[in-house]
């Protein structure tokens, strides 16, 4: 599950985790270090994809966002940084709770409730390949057991790519926030941190331990993957990245969870959007904005067409 990483479920856990390097309800975790950032880097500077909907009193700015990022990528200026400035407000997937609620939220959803153990989930193979994962990233797989099995993949792969060099502040969430508030923009979400964990919550037992599973094989590709969907995402080269992405989400249950359904709840959301004036801009996971059913594609059927921004 190599391409979950620019899924927009990842968000919610990413910012739980970043609060405190891991999560506060396993202490083995949390006093694992994360090297810290370089202090200072070269900006390189990219052009991520940009779409625009819009009639005569409303326009709504669409950008693909990445949740995770090293330092140094230059994203926030020309086309971007335009949109940004004349908007009315910020639209993003969730708006970021405290570290206090997200680690409560993460307690909720990412551990088992009933006290069942991580490894009674699994067969003593896939057990085997979780703990050579776990070895490989240099994470201790007795702290993960009152994880539940999607809880234990997500982290795996956030705290891998930590160490690999990449930093949830240089993502780009954390930086449009950072920039509403200094300009006093207004920042709403179309779901929440507890709306986006609890679909994990509903997968079954067996969907969430074949992701462990499938993210556990490819730890080892785990940074690289990431820097070429990223490197896609810079270019851009948006059917590039659906393709890449789309490839490893194999389970239609997954698949219909993370994008479908919630590609298909934001272009009605956006829709009726149109019907009020203003300019917004909105930055959901770049996953969504790419492929034959993403947020763009869909609002076709409201007779909504996206342009990209050239620039």
């Amino acid at each position: 599950m190599k391409t979950f990483l620019l899924n927009s479920a990842l968000l919610a856990l990413t910012l739980s985790l970043s609060a405190v390097g891991g999560p506060t309800a396993s202490p083995a975790l949390a006093a694992e270090p994360i090297p810290a950032a370089p202090a200072a880097v070269p900006t390189v500077d990219v052009d991520p994809a940009l779409w625009v909907v819009k009639d005569a009193d409303t326009t709504i700015y669409l950008f693909g966002t990445v949740h995770i990022l090293k330092p140094g990528m230059g994203w926030f200026d020309e086309a971007v940084k335009d949109a940004f400035d004349k908007s009315d407000r910020l639209v993003l997937e969730m708006v970021e709770p405290g570290a206090g609620e997200a680690q409560q939220l993460f307690a909720k959803y990412g551990l088992d409730q009933t006290g069942k153990t991580l490894s009674s989930k699994m067969t003593a193979d896939e057990k085997a390949i979780f703990t050579k994962a776990m070895e490989k990233v240099g994470l201790p797989a007795a702290a993960f057991e009152p994880f539940d099995p999607w809880a234990a993949a997500v982290t795996m792969q956030v705290m891998g790519l930590q160490k690999g060099g990449y930093d949830v502040s240089s993502g780009v969430e954390t930086q449009l926030t950072a920039a509403a508030k200094a300009t006093k923009k207004p920042i709403a979400g179309v779901e929440t941190m507890e709306s986006q964990l609890a679909i994990f919550d509903t997968l079954s037992q067996e969907t969430q331990v074949k992701f462990l599973v499938e993210a556990s094989k490819v730890v080892d590709d785990m940074n690289s993957s990431m820097d070429a969907m990223v490197a896609l995402w810079a270019k851009p080269d948006p059917d590039g990245l659906a393709r890449v992405m789309n490839e490893g989400l194999t389970d239609p249950k997954l698949y219909s969870a993370l994008l479908t359904n919630r590609n298909a709840n934001w272009a009605a959301w956006i829709n009726e959007q149109m019907k009020k004036p203003g300019t917004t801009f909105m930055a959901v996971g770049a996953g969504h904005l790419s492929g034959t059913t993403s947020v763009p594609k869909l609002l076709t059927a409201y007779g909504i067409d996206a342009e990209r921004v050239a620039y």
